[in-house]
């Protein structure tokens, strides 16, 4: 089984799809962490001055 994943990863095409599978899901964790933590609704903190 080990010997086929091996294999299967030496095709470029595979290792294609599967790094932008990856790189894609880093993104939109990412995204997901910035929208949640609520960035947006602070003020800027030059404004007090």
């Amino acid at each position: 089984m080990l010997n086929f994943f091996k294999d299967l990863w030496q095709h470029d095409s595979v290792k294609f799809i599967t790094r932008t599978v990856f790189y894609f899901a880093v993104l939109v964790v990412l995204l997901y962490l910035y929208d949640y933590s609520g960035m947006t609704g602070g003020t800027f903190i030059y404004n007090e001055f």
